[in-house]
This record gives C-alpha cells, structure tokens and sequence, in this order.
C-alpha cells in the first residue's frame, strides 16, 4: 500500500503564488499531512476553444465554444493570448518554488477520474481536492461536477473562499446573498471608511516550503484525441488556430497605439502595480481615470485581476505603504508619507464597485444573463434579429436589418465616431477604456434599442479584461435592467462625451483614418454633418460613415439641445454618494418610468446638455459616482459577427432564440480598473 498523500490544486482564477490561501495553507503548515503537490489547470471546452490542440486529422468531442445568443467565440485571440502568458508566468513561479503546472483539457469530472486513475499506476494515492469557490452559473456547475467526481472516487473535495477581492468574503455584513442592497451607495456606506476593511495579504511561499511535486514521467499525458504543447509559443499558437481569423475586416491600425500594450501573468501585474505607485499615477487617479489614449489614464490592473494574477488587496496594501511613508522605493514620488489622496481613494471606491457586482452575481445568479435583468423586467421590447422573438418590438426592423446594424456597430462605422473609434480600439487591442465602453453599451441598447446581450456577448468575445461578474453586471447596469437607479433615465450622448472626454479628437483620429482629414470636431464626431462642398476634400464620399450614418444626433457645439422643448431643471448628481462625479447624473423623481424606450432609431434624438437622454423632464440623478462603467475583460467575438457555426452575419440557430427567461443551458460568468 503506498505511503503517498497527493493532494490535488485545481487553479481557476487564481494565477498567482503570492496572496494564494491554498499555496499559503500548504506552506505554512505541516497539518495538512499531504506529501505530493500536483496543481492542474484546466481548460474549459465549453468557454475557451480547443480544436487548436487537436492531433491531426482528429474531430474534437465537444461543441465549439461559442456563445449562446450571439454565437461568439466565447474566449477571443486578445484574452487567448493573455490567458496563456498568464499561465506559463505561474509554471515559471511554481517551478521556483519547486513544483510545476499541469495543463489539461476536457470536463473537470472527466480530468479527475484520469488523472487519479493514471497516478495509481505509479503508486501515488489522492487524497483530496483543493479549489477556489466561483460565482458564475457554469463555474458552480464545474464545482458540481468537480463534487460527483470525487465522491464516487472517495477523494475530499475542499472548495476556498476566493480571496482576490477587496473585502474578504468572512468580513461582509451579510447574512446572507439576498441581503446585498440593490443600489451601491447603500452597500459602500456600510463599509466606509474603506481604507480599513481589507484584509492583510498573505506570503509568497519560500522554496521547498511546498510538498513535493509529482515527477513528469508519472502525471498522466493529456488524453486523445488532443495533445498538449510543451512551450509558451507553441501553447499560444494552439489557442489562436481556430479563432483568430474570425475578427471583423476593419481599416488597417495606422497609428493606432494600444492602451492595453501589458503582457499577462503574476510578475507582470506586480511590475505594473509598483510603477503606479512610484510614477505618480496612482495618485492621479481620479482625474486621469476618463481619458482614452495612452497607457496611464487608468490602472490597467482589470485583466490582472480578472484571471487573478494580483488581488484587490495586494493593491490596496501598495497603496498604504506608499500613504504611510513605509516603502522606500516610493521616497520619491509626490505624496509619499502624506495618507491616503483622492487618486488612492478613487481607486479603493472603483476597487469595491469591482466586489460588489460580483456580489450581485451571487445575489441573482442566472438572472446574470437574462435580457430582463436583475430587474426582472419583461416590458422592454427588445429588437433582436431573431423572427421568432415574441419579445421583439413589434415596430422592430426586419431581422436582416438588425443584423446589418449590428454587423456596423461592431465593426466601427455607424457615423457616431467615439462608438466607431471604441469599437476599432477593441478590434485591434482588446480593450478599450471605461467611459468607452459606457458610452457603447448605451448606444447599443438605448438609442438603437438592440439587446444588450449581444454586446455583452460581443465583449467577452473581445476584452482582454473580460470577467464575468462585472461585465454581465455592467452591461445590464447601463442597459436600463441592472441595479442603476436611473434605469433607463441614464442614457449617454456619444456626441457631448466626445466633445467632453475627446477635446481635440486625437483618439477619434487614432483609430479612425478615413476620417482623419476632417478638420471641425462637430463634424469629426458625425461625419454627416460636414458640409457637402467638403466631402470630397476629406475623403468622405462612399464612405458609410457619413452617406449613411446609422444614428443621426441633433447636438449644437454650445452644449445645447437642438429642441422646442422646455428645458428640465438639473443638478449635478452624486452618482454612487460621491461628489465631483464626471457622469453628471440627474436625481431621478420617484415615478421613474423604467418602461419608456428611448425615440425611434428613425428620428433625430435630442438629449441634454450633460450628455443623457431625459424622456420625461424633471431632474434625475442617483448614479455611481465615479461612473466605472463595465469592469473587467469583455467579450470576444468573431470575424464575421453574428453566425450560426461558421457562416457569415447570420440569424442564429433556433436554440440561440433566448426571450429573457432561463438560458437555455449553461452560461459562463461573464469589466476595467
């Protein structure tokens, strides 16, 4: 009988050594009574593609990973390639601390079975699971899964408390997941001051302090019909084989510069946290957070976070030793010593918004991804291109001509420029910036009036950030059927953000080159209205764009609605109970109409001077105060847009027709800092 106690780590998001609870626990006790390590990652057929690593000439066993409305690959060529330096930096770590990284492809149950199967053969006896608790509908399903499997193998399976967020899970003053206040200031008063909540971070283990790994030649090779790469490139290449031709054909990136330009992976996320600190940026935060070109107008920590290669609170304690003078290394950097600034504390605020829709996702679950939201409201009328919703609106487009409207919106050409500039930034680098990505969402759902889960779904196809909770959350946020308490009151005005957020048109010229030659910023951020003597001069004949825009915003260059009708009395909101806030929110009167669709895509729409849409007058307000909008990495999605299997902009398959109840089968969790 052999005298082994292998206990094997299942790494979800949780791409890190340091501030781990597992590898801390198994480092800094010797109770635990294991005497083999093997850490596995596994790779989900149903969210990140797998035909890549196929042998040749084999046929993969399971569907392809696409998403379930849109048809999307679910895991885009950006996230692909952060996820893979995400996880050879974690080997490299493991491998330091004298251990290593098993990769694996399949259904957890069936991984398990195999692997506990294989590692008898070479007398070593598994005793236990160790994981890290999810919120996501398909993550709990994998944690079922994981469950079935070891019993029926008699293996014990302990499921931790994810500790990557700011407050940990044993701190929150909840009994329980339906006590979460459904508006976000109510929850962030009930943890004020924030600077004290989090809890201290845990070591990085030393050498050898972890029990030993198991030998190469004894771990179970990957079964058929797929094979396992054995280097980084290699790994990438498989990931990127079936997915990466499948983005739109847009004009060519030019000068376009990345604001995303970071490698994945744990050593990465601390390099780019210490230089926040240290150059000032963390400081200016708060000011900085709303731009949209270069690399240091936002932390650019969300997709770190999101596949857990840093925590919240690793953060948070970088910020205190720079707040109380403890760290020299940050000697030099303005403030050092002086406590915490509004930069440090507009990144705690947006760090908790980050807690808090995941939070949500545990309050509502699968309603996570109903088109009637949290919300539970079924009154919208959606327009789909689906013929056989019976919650379209019956003043919808035919389904082809939805479609043909997604197709543009998607690819950058619609004539609004910030949504076409966002959307060829996404194409191009997987990311685009929060007031973006607001600014996007509320195009989409509001003034077109299209289901905001094909954006959703767009987005975790796209963003090299995508993370479940948050964007499924957000995306539902600035729809109008989230926990917004503006609802659908809140809907931006991409020409006045522009104006705004885009002063000098520098990023609309970035990422738009057909357009660049227009000189008047009110005609760079609507094509159409340039004169018609000046068309020509500016390239604009043929192009879309400007010939046939597919919104038209009636928007004066004072700021003033272009309408008869009687100005409504305003204030500047506090958003999410802060002041200062950059969404310019109106206090919303307590007959909110949350049913009143925005005008007919057909007509001119007239919004207010601070960039929203106000159906009904009156003053509104009661926003999120920093107005993060979707957090996390998006979607990814394909070449040719909506398709049913690999064919063109197509109406979707009849199991895609979702109306806003259950989804039809399992969904994945689904934005940035």
């Amino acid at each position: 009988m052999s005298d082994t106690n292998v206990l094997i780590y299942i790494v979800r998001h949780d791409l890190r050594v340091a501030d781990n609870p597992i590898l801390d626990r198994l480092a800094s006790s010797n109770d635990h009574k294991f005497t083999h390590l093997l850490p596995v990652y596994i790779i989900s057929p149903s969210q990140i593609e797998v035909s890549g690593f196929l042998q040749d000439g084999e046929k993969s066993p399971f569907p392809e990973a696409r998403s379930q409305i849109a048809r999307f690959w679910r895991c885009g060529p950006h996230r692909a390639r952060f996820i893979a330096q995400s996880l050879w930096n974690l080997k490299e770590n493991l491998v330091i601390l004298g251990n290593d990284l098993t990769l694996r492809i399949g259904r957890p149950g069936e991984v398990l079975k195999d692997l506990v199967e294989g590692l008898k053969e070479h007398q070593k006896n598994v005793s236990a699971v160790w994981m890290i608790g999810e919120e996501g509908t398909e993550e709990r399903q994998d944690e079922s899964d994981m469950a079935k499997a070891c019993s029926t193998l008699h293996i014990d399976l302990k499921v931790w408390a994810d500790e990557k967020y700011f407050i940990d899970d044993q701190d929150l003053k909840l009994e329980s997941p339906q006590d979460l206040p459904d508006v976000f200031t109510t929850y962030r008063k009930m943890n004020e001051p924030l600077r004290d909540r989090p809890r201290p971070t845990r070591p990085r283990p030393s050498e050898g302090s972890l029990p030993k790994p198991i030998e190469t030649s004894q771990i179970p090779s990957q079964p058929h019909p797929f094979q396992m790469p054995s280097s980084l490139e290699e790994f990438e290449a498989a990931l990127l084989r079936p997915i990466e031709l499948e983005l739109p054909d847009i004009a060519p990136m030019d000068e376009g510069k990345s604001a995303h330009p970071f490698r994945g992976g744990e050593d990465n996320a601390l390099d780019r946290l210490h230089y926040l600190v240290r150059s000032g940026h963390a400081s200016l935060y708060k000011s900085s957070r709303n731009g949209l070109l270069g690399v240091d107008y936002s932390t650019k920590l969300s997709g770190y976070l999101a596949q857990g290669c840093i925590t919240a609170r690793q953060i948070h304690e970088e910020l205190v030793r720079f707040e109380d003078g403890t760290d020299q290394k940050y000697a030099d950097t303005d403030g050092y010593g002086q406590g915490e600034n509004e930069g440090t504390k507009a990144i705690r605020f947006e760090l908790l918004w980050r807690d808090y829709m995941r939070l949500c996702a545990r309050k509502f679950q699968a309603k996570l991804f109903y088109r009637s939201g949290f919300r539970n409201d079924h009154s919208h009328k959606w327009k789909t291109w689906s013929t056989d919703d019976k919650n379209a609106s019956p003043r919808s487009q035919p389904a082809e001509d939805v479609s043909a409207t997604m197709k543009r919106v998607l690819e950058g050409t619609t004539g609004q420029s910030l949504i076409d500039a966002s959307s060829r930034e996404l194409i191009h680098t997987g990311y685009t910036s929060n007031r973006a990505r607001q600014n996007v969402g509320s195009f989409l759902a509001k003034h077109l009036n299209i289901d905001w889960r094909y954006g959703a779904e767009w987005y975790e196809f796209m963003l090299i950030d995508y993370d479940v909770n948050s964007n499924w959350s957000n995306w539902q946020y600035v729809a109008g059927v989230g926990n917004d308490p503006r609802g659908e009151a809140r809907i931006f005005n991409p020409v006045k953000q522009a104006f705004d957020y885009d002063k000098n048109g520098d990023y609309v010229r970035c990422w738009l080159p057909e357009i660049r030659k227009i000189e008047k910023l009110e005609n760079l951020f609507q094509p159409w209205t340039t004169p018609q003597e000046d068309w020509e001069r500016f390239g604009l004949v043929g192009l879309a764009m400007a010939e046939d825009p597919v919104k038209k915003i009636d928007f004066s260059v004072e700021g003033k609605p272009k309408s008869s009708r009687r100005p409504f009395v305003r204030r500047r909101g506090q958003g999410r109970g802060e002041t200062g806030s950059s969404n310019h929110t109106l206090t919303p009167p307590q007959d909110l109409d949350t049913n009143k669709a925005p005008p007919p895509a057909s007509h001119t729409t007239y919004l207010t001077r601070d960039g929203t849409y106000n159906p009904r007058g009156g003053s509104r307000g009661g926003g999120r105060g920093y107005g993060r909008g979707f957090r996390g990495r998006g979607y990814n999605g394909p070449r040719r847009g909506f398709q049913g299997g690999r064919g063109g902009w197509q109406q979707p398959p009849p199991h895609a027709q979702e109306f806003g109840g259950a989804p039809q089968g399992p969904r994945s969790q689904v934005g940035p800092t």
